[in-house]
């Protein structure tokens, strides 16, 4: 009975500890990134997986920011391209496990082939983003080669575990 009640505990723990699903393609490992933007900000569209590579859907998370606001790597990594995409300013980080996340309208402060950390700046927002509905966006996108992910299963978060009495059978 006590090893019941033990995996039990341990059953229930585990669930709580989880704070959100895991992104459909994401590795079981921890989330490790940070929200590119300080402080966290509102999420204005969210993620929508397409149904085919070519398919209609939104392949990244658009973020209400500020004209201006600095623009933060989300994790550690090298960037890999800053410029323009079809007239729009665009900065790519490649990250270890294949990762590579994209930020846009950014005007870059960094060039390609920088090693950046976690929360180094890297641009700042432009405004502009279509179909924002506030003053600025930033969309940030990841991919793992070919496969669109859901940056927000990518977030660190801060969990605070409570054991809580149990009065089982």
């Amino acid at each position: 009975m006590i090893v019941v009640r033990t995996l039990l505990a341990l059953a229930v723990l585990a669930v709580a500890v989880v704070p959100y699903p895991a992104a459909a393609g994401t590795s079981a490992g921890p989330p490790r990134f940070a929200w590119p933007l300080d402080p966290a900000p509102k999420v204005t569209r969210p993620f929508q997986a397409p149904a085919s590579d070519y398919g209609p859907g939104h392949r990244g998370l658009d973020l209400a920011a500020t004209p201006g606001q600095p623009v933060l790597a989300a994790g550690p990594g090298v960037v890999v391209f800053a410029g323009l995409v079809a007239g729009t300013p665009v900065v790519s980080v490649d990250h270890d496990g294949g990762l590579r996340t994209t930020y846009e309208p950014v005007t870059a402060t960094v060039t390609a082939g920088t090693q950046v950390y976690g929360g180094e700046p890297i641009g700042t927002v432009n405004p502009g983003h279509p179909g924002c509905p506030v003053a600025a966006c930033l969309h940030w996108g990841v991919r793992r080669g070919d496969e669109y992910l859901d940056p927000a299963g990518l977030i660190r978060t801060e969990s605070v575990i409570r054991l809580k009495p149990w009065n089982g059978p």
